[in-house]
């Protein structure tokens, strides 16, 4: 595939942003790998063959039974020692590196929970003895989708309601930001707590909920260029050759004002991944229970005698939303139009 001038331009704009280039790369491999957190961290093995029989507890669920020919008709536990001695005389199974899942209880770890890091769990233990490692894992998992999904999802939403409201303009334009100035001034936190006092909270009802008031992030920014590109002359012309109005705003316009947009993604990602943080840091995010960075930024603050479980949520999220700001940097560089490859700008002097 042939790339164009321009495209080849905004690239190599991208890449001479040395610190964006390797951000991308950072956060590209880190989220990769929580991808698979099933086979990074997990109480299960990933395979495992007994008696002549091969098994895959990590995809699987298994009776005892099944994996002993003595064994009893009950959901094998992994966690039990006795099962595991019995499958290592019995034949052989491959763990994970990290031999825990986020649920995981750790057992006999000596001292009261919240435990510090230890070779056993490199990050210490939470105050429920769960291994930190495992539900940072998770978490980041967690919160990237969750992210990655409100940040598409709004940024759709966004995009159509500012064509529409800066290519009619009028009464159009008119009644819609009456509209957003109405539903922004709405109070999400006190909404959300009613909510939550209703029904329980889950990744589809948080989703859902965010994306009722995440959606004018974007309005705005494409408003503009909608109303500005109007204007043009080719966008006359094509309106005076019987162009539709959907094929004018889907071809003529919205490339010119997706390059606003495009430079702002980064950052509302950014932003989602701190929404789902705070509210589970509150108490009104995901279920009990479910890994979440916000949770244990809240068990930092209940347990100060813990200062790991602090100074992990702080690395771990800052590093996150760090790598994101880069990123959006170097995507900011990428679509500059006075940005010329290696850092020059262009323009006359």
């Amino acid at each position: 595939m042939t790339l164009s001038p321009l495209t080849r331009r905004r690239l190599a704009n991208f890449h001479a942003n040395r610190r964006g280039w390797w951000s991308l790369w950072l956060f590209g491999i880190l989220f990769a790998l929580t991808l698979f957190a099933e086979l990074i961290a997990n109480d299960r093995p990933i395979v495992a063959r007994v008696e002549g029989q091969w098994f895959f507890p990590v995809a699987v669920e298994y009776a005892e039974s099944d994996i002993l020919s003595d064994g009893f008709p009950t959901a094998a536990d992994w966690t039990d020692p006795v099962l595991v001695e019995e499958v290592s005389k019995r034949g052989w199974a491959i763990w994970p590196p990290i031999p825990f899942s986020h649920r995981t209880v750790v057992r006999d770890l000596g001292r009261p929970a919240p435990s510090p890091p230890s070779a056993r769990n490199l990050l210490g233990t939470d105050d429920q003895a769960r291994d930190v490692l495992a539900r940072v894992i998770y978490g980041f998992r967690i919160s990237v989708l969750f992210g990655f999904t409100l940040t598409i999802l709004s940024s759709v939403i966004g995009v159509v309601a500012g064509a529409v409201q800066g290519y009619y303009g009028g009464w159009v334009d008119l009644i819609f930001q009456r509209v957003i100035e109405i539903w922004s001034g709405l109070p999400q936190l006190l909404l959300l707590i009613i909510l939550a006092s209703v029904i329980e909270p889950s990744f589809t009802s948080l989703l859902v909920f965010l994306l009722l008031f995440s959606w004018m992030s974007l309005t705005g920014v494409v408003r503009a260029e909608f109303l500005r590109g109007r204007n043009l002359d080719y966008v006359r012309a094509a309106r005076a050759l019987g162009v539709s109005d959907t094929r004018l705003m889907a071809r003529h316009i919205l490339p010119n004002a997706m390059v606003a947009t495009l430079t702002m993604l980064p950052f509302i990602l950014a932003g989602s991944v701190t929404v789902l943080a705070s509210l589970d840091f509150l108490g009104f995010g995901l279920p009990p229970g479910s890994p979440s960075l916000g949770e244990l930024v809240s068990q930092a603050k209940n347990n100060l005698q813990a200062p790991w479980l602090g100074i992990t949520a702080f690395v771990v999220l800052g590093g996150m939303l760090t790598l994101l700001a880069f990123i959006g940097e170097a995507v900011r560089d990428a679509f500059d139009p006075r940005k010329q490859p290696g850092g020059s700008m262009g323009g006359r002097r």
